[in-house]
């Protein structure tokens, strides 16, 4: 068997777990809230609106969330939590799913093996290159942070 069918397999069959696992956590969670002190909360018109309308348009946010980064988990729990029906989500899951499997396995591969190739003949480059990303990681942290940590004295002063 090729390895890009072996990976991408294998890809999938963890994504099929962990996404189903996040939309189960989900669905209890949903239960648990709906059983809670919040019950008076989640059963107001507003929230039913929102609730019909995520199990009408959900299977399609489920599905591409797949292609982002950071966004599946949370559409898959809300989805859970939002009562999507099973015969919508499941398949929005199996398609999803084996997108994400398919670009992780040849994309994810591919940069792997550029990487290896990097360090196995130009060492000090493959380092370098590893050091300047995680500077640049840094960097994007830190101005985050600080961009965050002025934004409510700003609107402070502003107001004064």
């Amino acid at each position: 068997m090729d390895k890009i069918a072996l990976t991408a397999g294998a890809l999938y069959a963890i994504v099929l777990l962990r996404a189903g696992g996040t939309f189960a956590v989900g669905w209890l969670a949903g239960a648990g809230a709906r059983r809670s002190r919040f019950a008076e909360r989640i059963s107001s018109a507003k929230f039913q609106r929102a609730e019909r309308a995520i199990q009408r348009w959900g299977a399609p946010v489920v599905a591409v969330s797949f292609l982002t980064v950071g966004f599946q988990t949370a559409a898959n729990f809300l989805a859970g939590s939002m009562r999507l029906p099973l015969p919508r989500y499941l398949p929005a899951l199996f398609v999803g799913g084996a997108a994400w499997a398919l670009i992780y396995a040849t994309a994810g591969l591919g940069v792997l093996e550029v990487l290896g190739r990097l360090f196995a003949e130009r060492a000090a480059f493959g380092v370098s290159a590893v050091v300047v990303l995680l500077l640049v990681a840094c960097g994007v942290v830190v101005y985050r942070r600080r961009r965050a940590a002025l934004r409510p004295g700003e609107a402070v002063t502003e107001e004064a």
